[in-house]
This record gives C-alpha cells, structure tokens and sequence, in this order.
C-alpha cells in the first residue's frame, strides 16, 4: 500500500538517496536540485511503500501566477513527479497518483484543481497520469529546458477514484 505524507527534515536522510535513471533525468532533475526550488510555496512530499520512501514530488500552491495556463487562482501544481530507480516497475507510481486526488484534497483543501506537464518525449509518464485521471489540455508548454511539453489537469475530489 502506498501513502502520501509532506516532506520533514527526518525524511532527508532517505530523500537525499533517491534518484531515477540517467535517461530520466533530463525530465526530472537530480533530487540535489528538485530540494533547492522548495520552499514555502513550493512544498516537498514524500511516497511510502512499506514503510519505506520510494518516491517524491513538490507541490507548487503558486502554479496559477507562474503559468498562464493555469490561470485560476485556486489552481496548484504538480512539479518533479517521480519513484526512485530501484523501486520503478512495482506499481508505485500509478498507486501514487490514484491517490494523490484525495491527499490533495485534505492538505489543500482551497485548490481544486491540480496541473503539470509532462514531456512529449516522456510517453510512459504522459500515460500514467492518463490512467490517474488527468486529462490532456491539447495545448503544449514551451518552457521546460528539455523541450516542449503537455499540458495537463484534474480536478482534486475527496472521492477516490481507482481506475485501472
């Protein structure tokens, strides 16, 4: 079973050591420079599996002022999404995002919804958060460093969805 939890400071000593695969990390970052943009607008949380962290991702409650896409005011943002390389291919990460709606609903219950983008090139992820409910605006960003991206949102319920 997989659970959500925000980012503490006894959580570093197990962040600091994840990381994904050389191919990913042109989408991603290494987690050296994903924990430099947190902040307190920019907040870092953590995935459990088996009482273990085997992801993490930031959550930016800002994304509507930086992003024009994003243009509601009670929008938030999904930013370095990802499930550390030794623990990819166990289910996490689609666990992870069938979840994220309700943790999302009770850690920010003033959003309602939430967006990312995701690489043209990151076909797997794009899927992923397909199957976790987000939808596909059509519409591209042009201002990720390693080329144009998708545009995606869903809305954040207090219902959980499954899906398959």
């Amino acid at each position: 079973m997989v659970i959500i939890e925000k980012m503490t400071t006894q959580h570093l000593a197990d962040v600091i050591n994840l990381g994904v695969v050389e191919e990913q990390r042109k989408f991603v970052g290494t987690i050296d420079e994903i924990l430099k943009s947190a902040n307190a607008q920019v907040r870092p949380h953590v995935i459990f599996a088996e009482d273990q962290i085997v992801g993490f991702f930031l959550i930016d409650i800002t994304y509507s002022k930086n992003y024009d896409f994003a243009k509601q005011s009670n929008s938030i943002g999904l930013r370095s999404f990802f499930i550390s390389k030794e623990y990819q291919g166990g289910g996490y990460a689609k666990q992870a995002i069938l979840i994220l709606p309700n943790y999302l609903s009770e850690a920010y219950p003033n959003h309602t919804e939430i967006f990312l983008t995701v690489n043209c090139q990151n076909s797997i992820a794009k899927a992923l958060y397909l199957k976790g409910g987000f939808k596909d605006t059509n519409s591209l960003y042009y201002g990720g460093s390693a080329g144009p991206q998708h545009i995606m949102v869903r809305a954040i319920s207090s219902s959980i969805e499954t899906g398959s």
